[in-house]
């Protein structure tokens, strides 16, 4: 079955388990932009646990749509999360085999936030091996009985989908935290991440 999905920054495991099982693909292009969702943000593992890299973005309300939120570009916050991403997983088996695909995301000014989360999903496609060609939506249904409905996963606080362990790279302090940005899986299971999603089930 097709299904539908927002396009966040560098998504979630859920999500790349969704797309990864699925029959093909439809991005949500017509929501409102809604706070404190994975939309603008994602979860890495860092020394001290987890941590939240948020993307910074211009003053909105919530009848805004996600495809006019523009970035703030007032201060560098790209450097800060590639810094931050280094700090993480600079000893993780596969961080660099994939920094130069990676690292030119962190330099490129885009203006609008769906175009970020377009190209972090699409180069984490190409890194995964997984291809598949996403069609997007020209209207907003409320309702999408065609699809399997998996716009719900933007909303990281409501994802209680729970993974099989893999090795991270503080597990020993820390233990095994789930369900991460897409990144951490990559960083630490480079070509077999993919077979790790295929065989994970969603909730």
């Amino acid at each position: 079955m097709p299904i539908i999905i927002h396009p966040t920054y560098f998504p979630s495991i859920s999500h790349f388990v969704a797309i990864a099982k699925a029959d093909s693909v439809v991005f949500e292009m017509e929501d409102n932009f809604q706070k404190q969702t994975n939309r603008n943000r994602m979860y890495i593992y860092s020394p001290n646990g987890i941590q939240l890299l948020n993307v910074p973005i211009k003053s909105c309300n919530s009848k805004q749509m996600t495809k006019d939120v523009k970035l703030e570009t007032a201060f560098d916050w790209q450097k800060q999360h590639f810094k931050s991403l280094e700090s993480a997983y600079r000893t993780s088996p596969f961080f660099e085999y994939f920094e130069d695909t990676f690292q030119p995301i962190f330099t490129k000014k885009h203006i609008f936030l769906m175009d970020l989360n377009l190209e972090t999903i699409n180069l984490v496609s190409k890194c995964l091996r997984l291809d598949f060609q996403p069609q997007k939506t020209t209207e907003y249904f409320h309702e999408v009985p065609q699809f399997e409905d998996f716009r719900g996963l933007a909303n990281g606080k409501k994802d209680e989908n729970e993974f099989e362990n893999y090795t991270q790279v503080f597990h020993t302090k820390h233990g095994f935290l789930n369900n991460l940005s897409i990144l951490d899986l990559l960083f630490n299971e480079g070509k077999f991440a993919l077979e790790y999603l295929r065989m994970q089930d969603l909730s």
